[in-house]
């Protein structure tokens, strides 16, 4: 019984903060969008953000701002890949996904945008590596990085909402 009311009060405590957030709006979720994927082999939880922040904000909109700042912020290691300093030709994924890249460069990357994975900054260095054209890498990721938000947020806003009528 006592768990019960631990958790009621967090929750309602949790959403007086969450609507705080809103007097940050959608330019927010594209910020952290955007650092969150310009840190190379670092993960930082750009989607989880995306996920609290779908509970907040229209997720619609923010699988589609989020996504569009996190393909921006890849291009840190596109750039990465096509300034020759890649750091990654000794690791044993690399040369596998640079072969993907040459084979299926578009659904390489889109792929492995749509699919929450530590491995897509790997292949944003072999896209640029192997001078993929830009337009094409930001195409492709941005449509990946823009689905998956979008399913993060709806399971953000469907979570939330889900736990306040359980609750009440």
């Amino acid at each position: 019984m006592v768990v019960v009311v631990l958790a009621l009060g967090g929750a309602l405590y949790f959403r007086d903060h969450l609507e705080e957030l809103k007097r940050y709006g959608y330019a927010t979720v594209f910020a952290v969008g955007l650092v969150s994927n310009a840190t190379v082999i670092l993960p930082v939880p750009g989607l989880a953000v995306s996920s609290v922040l779908g509970g907040v904000f229209n997720p619609w909109i923010v699988g589609i701002v989020g996504g569009m700042g996190q393909a921006l912020g890849e291009l840190s290691g596109y750039l990465a890949g096509y300034s020759g300093q890649t750091l990654l030709d000794d690791r044993p994924l690399y040369p596998r996904l640079r072969d993907w890249m040459r084979r299926y460069g578009l659904l390489t990357v889109f792929v492995l945008a749509v699919i929450p994975n530590p491995v897509f900054d790997v292949a944003g260095v072999a896209a640029g590596a192997l001078r993929f054209p830009v337009w094409k890498f930001l195409l492709s990721c941005t449509a990946g990085k823009v689905i998956k938000n979008i399913l993060f947020a709806l399971a953000g806003y469907y979570g939330i909402e889900s736990l306040f009528r359980l609750l009440g």
